[in-house]
């Protein structure tokens, strides 16, 4: 549905996008990651048309934005990085607004504002000036003018930020339910909320593309994927350190914390597998007490950390 091919933008001597290229298919929830200053709101704008890549393609389900600016527009929803508004606009009549300028049906205009608005939850505002309204609510404008018009392709650049937790989680679920038949790009700073809703993500550093993967094999890349954290008592239970220490496919032990009762450790393995067996018949046999026993997914923040510091030196050598 979408193929982005080789963008390259620069900024006088910067270049914030360098050959970054990707395809997205029907139904998928790309996930756009990267540090401040990475070149994701560079990649976006590039994608709906705000912004003239100075090399590389654009095609939206076969269609160039470059010779065909237009009828790839029409099928793009955009909600731009601050989500910018008429203030002096109430939300319904900006909608009107932009339902107009969209080209929606008159006959129908209405229906679809009310069911946008009913999706968004902008019912106590809106009547109110949009410049009164908070954070929250301003973001929950914006998603609703991008959706509107009922685009094949979502692209939404920090879709829930300033929204409160209750605010988040409506927006993930109006945002899994929209993917199964649309493409829905997003950037995002939260890593909780790749996971909560993306089927992949895609990291950028430096302008550039450094990992593309679905968020579980991202997450398998972190020290922590398939650990196991654990709170053992009873007899010796301060000695399980060496013992654990032995057992075939365990890395390192760490120890956490430790009391007169009770010893507090984390058991990374080798090479990712799971070592969680191993360690309960290990447990079993000494007759120690497990108080808790936790096998950790891993980190997704640490992966990112790893990849995007990774890309960026990579990037400056270059």
């Amino acid at each position: 549905m979408i193929n982005v091919q080789n963008l390259r933008k620069t900024f006088g001597l910067v270049t914030a996008v360098r050959d970054v290229s990707f395809a997205v298919e029907r139904g998928e929830v790309l996930g756009f990651l990267g540090p401040n200053g990475a070149g994701k709101t560079t990649t976006m704008r590039m994608l709906t048309g705000y912004l003239t890549p100075d090399d590389g393609s654009v095609h939206v389900d076969g269609v160039s934005l470059a010779e065909r600016p237009l009828e790839v527009k029409r099928r793009l929803g955009y909600l731009p990085e601050g989500a910018p508004l008429y203030g002096d606009m109430t939300p319904y009549g900006f909608l009107k607004f932009i339902a107009d300028i969209r080209g929606l049906d008159p006959a129908a205009r209405n229906s679809r504002i009310e069911q946008v608005v009913g999706e968004v939850n902008l019912e106590p505002v809106l009547d109110r000036p949009i410049e009164t309204l908070s954070k929250g609510f301003k973001r929950r404008v914006g998603i609703a003018q991008a959706m509107l018009h009922q685009p094949d392709v979502l692209v939404l650049d920090e879709p829930t930020d300033g929204l409160d937790p209750n605010q988040k989680h409506e927006v993930r679920n109006l945002i899994r339910t929209m993917a199964t038949d649309k493409v829905v790009v997003l950037s995002t700073h939260i890593l909780e909320e790749v996971d909560a809703v993306c089927s992949r993500a895609l990291i950028i550093a430096n302008g550039e593309v450094v990992a593309d993967g679905p968020p579980a094999e991202l997450v398998s890349q972190s020290t922590l994927h398939n650990a196991v954290t654990l709170v053992l008592s009873g007899p010796d239970a301060h000695g399980a350190h060496s013992r654990l220490t032995d057992i075939e496919g365990v890395e390192r032990v760490e120890a956490l914390d430790s009391g007169d009762d009770a010893m507090r450790m984390r058991v990374y393995p080798s090479d990712g597998r799971s070592i969680a067996a191993a360690i309960s018949h290990a447990v079993h046999d000494a007759g120690w007490v497990v108080e808790q026993l936790h096998v950790e997914r891993g980190e997704l923040d640490e992966v990112f950390r790893n990849i995007t510091e990774s890309g960026a030196h990579m990037g400056a050598s270059s």
